[in-house]
């Protein structure tokens, strides 16, 4: 490494849309579309002491903090986006979604 460059202040270019008068920018979304993302969905969570945890095996039952019936939550790389219920599509598991959450919505959970 040389020790004598000298480091430059990184430059941003502004996001919003410096051409026009109109509220809304013009946003290309095709640049993402393709971009993977990891849909998760949670039936319910619990704490046990790791002794607890080391004593579970095959027909251990663990209660969960929610009730029979109460909608899983679903997640999308770790964010909360959605609400649903389970079904079954040509014998396997699927999830359908009974409540979306608003982009403010999960914008005010992030602050």
């Amino acid at each position: 490494m040389n020790a004598n460059v000298q480091a430059e202040p990184a430059e941003f270019h502004d996001l919003t849309d410096e051409g026009g008068d109109q509220g809304a920018r013009d946003v290309n979304l095709e640049v993402i579309l393709d971009v993977p993302v990891t849909l998760s969905m949670e039936v319910g969570r619990t704490r046990i002491p790791i002794r607890n945890f080391l004593q579970l095996n095959q027909g251990s039952v663990v209660e969960l903090d929610r009730t029979a019936g109460e909608p899983l939550d679903v997640y999308v790389n770790g964010t909360l986006v959605a609400h649903g219920e389970v079904v079954v599509v040509n014998e396997r598991f699927g999830i359908r979604l009974t409540d979306v959450i608003s982009p403010a919505e999960r914008l005010r959970k992030l602050k």
